[in-house]
């Protein structure tokens, strides 16, 4: 049975993500490039008993992260659903960064998102079906904030490209895009957020939409 893949696997949004779909008996395939966010989040996710598959790779090294979703494709075959949430999050003003620096938070941001898609939204379409979702943010560009502000702005460009080739083969591309900090006990919640991916992948074909905007769980009706 082909499950589900976490790209950006950390202690925040893709833990309770990979916890959701678990929920709904999908095997789990965690991807990150830290070795302790694979061990921690594989351990907890174990309770829900489905297959979890864990691999380390850089999200900006396209050899490493092809390398791991064909392992994960060749173990459970062509995910039912993919979500990239890495990212590269900091504090930066207009000027600050080198050119190498923001060309780092570009690969990590945007598309390290591209070739995960490039990778796997082909193999959906083929198939006729599939979800490919990506942690959207900073809806309103923030200039304290402009590294990552490009990068969602980036990201949000490519899920529309993405649906515009692969949306009419079967494949729902869209973005939960987080209005906020995310902290356990907040209104951003990661596992508040987490039923947002798991709605998108769950929405009938008819009722697709490309974008959730997620701005608190007092917003939420």
């Amino acid at each position: 049975m082909s499950g589900a893949v976490i790209i950006g696997v950390g202690p925040g949004i893709g833990r309770a993500v990979a916890h959701r779909f678990a929920r709904e008996g999908l095997p789990i395939t965690l991807i990150s490039r830290r070795e302790q966010n694979l061990r921690d989040v594989a351990e907890s996710v174990a309770s829900h008993g489905v297959p979890v598959l864990t691999l380390r790779a850089d999200s900006a090294d396209r050899a490493e992260l092809d390398a791991a979703l064909e392992e994960a494709i060749d173990r459970q075959g062509v995910p039912q659903v993919a979500v990239y949430n890495a990212a590269l999050v900091r504090a930066d003003e207009l000027g600050e960064l080198s050119v190498h620096e923001h060309l780092d938070a570009w690969a990590v941001n945007v598309i390290g998102a591209a070739n995960a898609a490039a990778h796997l939204a082909p193999a959906m379409a083929a198939r006729g079906s599939g979800t490919f979702l990506v942690t959207g943010g900073m809806p309103e560009p923030k200039p304290q904030y402009v590294s990552l502000s490009l990068g969602k702005s980036g990201l949000r460009t490519l899920i529309t490209l993405l649906d515009q080739q692969f949306g009419p083969a079967g494949v729902h591309l869209a973005a939960v895009t987080v209005d906020g900090p995310v902290s356990p006990g907040t209104d951003f919640d990661p596992d508040s957020i987490a039923e947002h991916y798991w709605r998108l992948h769950a929405q009938p074909r008819h009722l697709w939409t490309r974008e959730v905007l997620y701005s608190g769980a007092s917003s939420e009706h």
